[in-house]
């Protein structure tokens, strides 16, 4: 097994701590990590649209 950084161990760790939503991708070169790339999701609510109901005749 090849030898971990402990700096680029840290800085996985702090991409998954900022992170909410989303993904950490590590990429490997010969056994030793070479990059960390994160995508952050942000999701927004729907408003669900109310149906017209229909105006009732009084009489």
């Amino acid at each position: 097994m090849a030898h971990i950084d402990e700096t680029k161990v840290a800085r996985i760790m702090e991409s998954l701590q900022k992170l909410e939503l989303g993904t950490v991708v590590i990429s490997i070169h010969e056994g030793n990590i070479t990059q960390i790339e994160t995508t952050e999701k942000v999701r927004f609510a729907l408003e669900k649209k109310k149906a017209a109901l229909p105006k009732q005749k009084l009489g």
